[in-house]
């Protein structure tokens, strides 16, 4: 009789085995976290020669390209649509992440109108001829693509002649349970000349600010004659341990005995027995909670680490997610005054467009209309840089540049020339640096400060323990925390206040709960919640109190 670990690796290979013996050429799975989804990728896109992987995660079609390197060309969904563009055109197809951004500011000054074209790509919603006209003239006066136009561009290339669409012995679409319409339009044309498999989970959808709806992967995976596709399930978790996929199972169907999750998948996720994971699971039984006072989070997290690192005897990984981008980043500073060496995180709270973007494009085309126009608006008064949007889009012919103040324009060059013998590691004056300063905005001297507090904090004694300095510790929000995991998970501002995003702090959505699901399946070994504030979180009471430390 086979033992637990034997029978538990037959049961997912067999699982594995009936998909890929499946004659169908549409195909759904839904695979919850850490289900060996990849190892699956692995297995189906080695039957063929030409083969496609897509997402829509940057940092996931890294992961990927490593993984199935070889074996499929993995992309974005941007960057194919790009392809398909480029090879029709002919042309060197540009893409501006923020291009959407700029042109909806245009629209403010020259239409008087706030339009989210993003939405109108992301929805197909065709209503308004005039607004596509005003964004399709914009974009090809800048001649670069947004993210949503171009796979909405790519999306009208295939429709117009289905013969244009590629074949392939094998689609892969990863995430798709966060594919909004035009991305699931794109999806449905490439199946209709290629086998496809969709993968994703309903239960970690995180990016409905964009339009996307899990309720497609529903509908192809619980009525498959809707769409012809044979669903499959992954749902042996390898990554956790047990503690917290029981508690995963414990706030599923809490969550649905509080009427929430009412159209989600109705799908098993079941610990992986192996010895590896065994060992881990005793080690760590429970899930830890802490009430922490929010300037106490560093040293906490701190303390934490170095008990780790004195019970565990060896190298692991720690990943901090935090609701807000603004949250992670005083405590990953904190951290690293605290002389934590090996810290990865964004350093920024937003990344505004500024004139820096602008320097960046026009060192590389010094006539460059989008560069002139992002560097225009950060040293123009806001009312004559919208009148100066409405002159050019009255007169297009004319390139940016030459509808601006010769003043402008002449200082503008000579910043741009600074900015250039700086990039190329030149000597440049004193003065020309502090004009330099001055156009970005920069305060020279804080900046020299800055670079002798660094210099000094090279010799400055630590006061974490030698052990735990070279730890690997990553920051980062909830849905940039998609497609990581960690040996130890911290997740602070565990708080209704943070995590139910109502302002009554009260009405939980399905959103709230994805984004929980997503934080605690992060953790390959232990998983600390913090809250900063008295109360107690609602979705502590959702996790049964057996499962749980209180600290």
């Amino acid at each position: 009789m086979p033992d637990k670990y034997s029978q538990a690796s037959d049961e997912r290979d067999a699982l594995v085995e009936k998909l890929l013996a499946s004659p169908s050429k549409k195909k759904v799975v839904v695979a919850g976290p850490g289900t060996g989804k990849t190892y699956l990728f692995d297995s189906l896109l080695r039957k063929g020669k030409k083969t496609l992987t897509l997402t829509f995660i940057n940092s996931l079609v890294e992961d990927l390209s490593l993984e199935l390197c070889g074996l499929s060309e993995v992309k974005t969904l941007h960057s194919y649509a790009r392809s398909i563009l480029s090879k029709s055109t002919g042309k060197n197809i540009k893409i501006h992440s923020k291009l959407s951004t700029i042109i909806r500011d245009d629209a403010k000054a020259i239409l008087d109108q706030d339009v989210n074209f993003d939405w109108i790509f992301n929805q197909r919603d065709e209503s308004n001829k005039e607004l596509l006209e005003f964004y399709k003239q914009r974009r090809k006066y800048y001649n670069y693509y947004g993210f949503s136009d171009i796979i909405y561009t790519a999306v009208l290339y295939f429709e117009m002649d289905e013969k244009r669409i590629p074949q392939y012995d094998q689609v892969v679409v990863d995430e798709f349970q966060d594919f909004n319409k035009l991305e699931v339009d794109l999806i449905n044309l490439l199946a209709k000349r290629s086998p496809i498999l969709l993968v994703g989970d309903d239960d970690q959808a995180l990016y409905q600010f964009k339009g996307s709806s899990n309720q497609f992967i529903r509908d192809r995976f619980n009525d498959a004659n809707k769409e012809g596709y044979d669903p499959f399930n992954l749902p042996f978790c390898a990554r956790c341990p047990k503690v917290i996929v029981d508690a995963t199972n414990d706030f599923i169907k809490s969550a649905k005995s509080n009427g929430h999750l009412k159209n989600r998948i109705d799908k098993p996720f079941k610990y992986f027995d192996c010895p590896s994971k065994d060992k881990i699971s005793q080690f760590f039984p429970l899930i830890n909670y802490k009430h922490v006072f929010d300037r106490q989070l560093p040293w906490f997290i701190e303390l934490m680490i170095a008990e780790l690192a004195k019970s565990i005897k060896g190298k692991f990984s720690v990943l901090i997610i935090s609701p807000y981008g603004k949250k992670i980043i005083p405590i990953c500073n904190s951290l690293k005054d605290k002389g934590l060496q090996n810290i990865d995180y964004e350093s920024k709270e937003n990344n505004k467009i500024g004139i820096i973007e602008g320097f960046k494009i026009l060192l590389t085309d010094k006539h460059d209309n989008l560069g002139w126009r992002i560097v225009s608006e950060s040293m123009i008064h806001p009312m004559e840089f919208q009148e100066l949007l409405r002159k050019n889009h009255k007169d297009s012919e004319k390139n940016f540049e030459d509808i601006l103040p010769t003043v402008l324009t002449k200082n503008v060059k000579q910043l741009l020339s600074i900015t250039n013998y700086i990039n190329k590691k030149k000597p440049v004056s004193e003065e020309s640096l502090s004009i330099l300063c001055k156009a970005l905005g920069l305060n020279q001297q804080e900046l020299i400060s800055d670079h002798i507090r660094c210099l000094l904090d090279d010799n400055k004694i630590p006061t974490c323990t030698p052990e735990i300095r070279k730890i690997p510790i990553k920051g980062t929000t909830i849905q940039s925390a998609k497609g990581l995991s960690a040996d130890i998970v911290f997740i602070t501002h565990f708080d209704d206040q943070y995590f139910i995003q109502n302002k009554d702090n009260k009405t939980i959505s399905d959103q709230d709960i994805c984004n929980f699901l997503v934080s605690i399946t992060r953790a390959k070994q232990n998983l600390f919640l913090i809250s900063t504030i008295e109360t107690r979180p609602i979705f502590l009471d959702w996790i049964s109190k057996d499962r749980i430390n209180f600290m």
